[in-house]
């Protein structure tokens, strides 16, 4: 019989809630939730307080935001939607596509949350297997692809793997995909890519394909994760329907203040974006030194192949001071964090390795 008092989809009981990453001690580095180990600048605080007036409902519309982005890309204001986290306009995408019979498609292992998406809309989640580098096989999701499938979930850079999808193998995908499934490119991470090939959110949107919504994020490059605000941007009607299903007012006046003040400051946080790269490049060098079989990275985050000896080396990083984010019987996460943080990941890994 369940303890459960009240009667609740079966699906959503047997559902885990999200983890989040653990949280450090005071003399341990947190390394285990992709945050941007920059505190704010000074101008994005003083924005937050100026703001003021809590006692009032923000804009619901989010609309200097949402201006200031739709200048920025080029689009009409009502093809930019804001949200609480790009997470949210994830779910808010799925429920607006998907239901009881449907399915929604994505590779795995990508962002954890995908699988929680599906269910909580009471369709299926399909997912595809990485290739062996880690990386999406956009070949074998468009063969997936079945007159059930609603909407489909593209990460790039790949969390937790770090391997971006190049521009061509995504343009080849969506022409593979039938023209009434939504497609959405996850780019959580897009501030902190250099390699050239990689797919553009930008460039897919001017290349006119409709049935595409790109999703980012103030809260890693920009540092905002405390603050919860992501976009997208795409086809007002697809963006409606996303609207529609929203929780009104989710995205707070501080949110908006900081997500623009941020804006007015990006060739400052860009140069912080550009240390963590090269810190990450550096951080990958490393541990393949080490013997480790470390993925192209291009988010603010490695990937250690660690298989069924994850519990075990996370354990021992854990040891060392280094809360990192392990994925029980793939691999383990770890963030890219402060510049003392590297020499001991690197230590603490070389010395796990076998």
């Amino acid at each position: 019989m369940s303890d459960i008092p009240v009667r609740i989809r079966p699906e959503i009981a047997a559902l885990p809630p999200y983890r989040q990453g653990k949280q450090a001690a005071a003399d341990a580095f947190k390394l285990s939730s992709n945050e941007n180990p920059f505190g704010p600048l000074p101008q994005v605080a003083e924005s937050l307080r100026r703001a003021g007036a809590f006692n009032r409902y923000p804009d619901a519309a989010a609309a200097r935001l949402t201006a200031r982005l739709a200048e920025r890309f080029g689009v009409a204001p009502e093809a930019v939607h804001i949200g609480a986290g790009s997470v949210s306009i994830l779910y808010q995408l799925t429920q607006a596509t998907a239901g009881p019979g449907d399915e929604v498609l994505f590779a795995w292992r990508s962002f954890e949350a995908y699988p929680g998406l599906a269910v909580v809309a009471g369709a299926t989640a399909v997912t595809v297997p990485l290739t062996a580098t880690a990386e999406h096989d956009l070949v074998a999701m468009a063969a997936a692809v079945t007159d059930r499938t609603r909407i489909i979930l593209v990460c790039s850079p790949n969390n937790p793997t770090g391997p971006v999808v190049t521009q061509s193998a995504f343009d080849r995908f969506v022409d593979a995909v039938p023209a009434d499934v939504l497609v959405v490119l996850d780019e959580a991470y897009a501030e902190f890519v250099t390699d050239p090939d990689a797919v553009d959110g930008e460039r897919v949107l001017r290349s006119g394909r409709p049935n595409v919504v790109i999703l980012r994020t103030f809260s890693k490059a920009y540092g905002l994760a405390g603050l919860r605000v992501g976009y997208a941007i795409g086809h007002p009607r697809i963006l409606d329907a996303a609207r529609s299903t929203a929780v009104p007012l989710s995205v707070t006046a501080l949110a908006e203040e900081a997500a623009l003040a941020s804006l007015d400051a990006e060739d400052e946080l860009n140069e912080r974006v550009a240390v963590l790269a090269e810190r990450r490049d550096d951080l990958v060098a490393a541990l393949r030194e080490s013997g480790w079989d470390v993925p192209d990275a291009q988010g603010n985050f490695v990937w250690l192949p660690t298989g069924e000896r994850t519990a075990e080396v996370a354990a021992a990083l854990d040891a060392a001071g280094l809360i990192v984010r392990p994925f029980a019987g793939d691999g383990i996460r770890i963030s890219v964090g402060e510049a003392e943080s590297v020499p001991r990941v690197v230590a603490a890994a070389a010395a796990t390795h076998v």
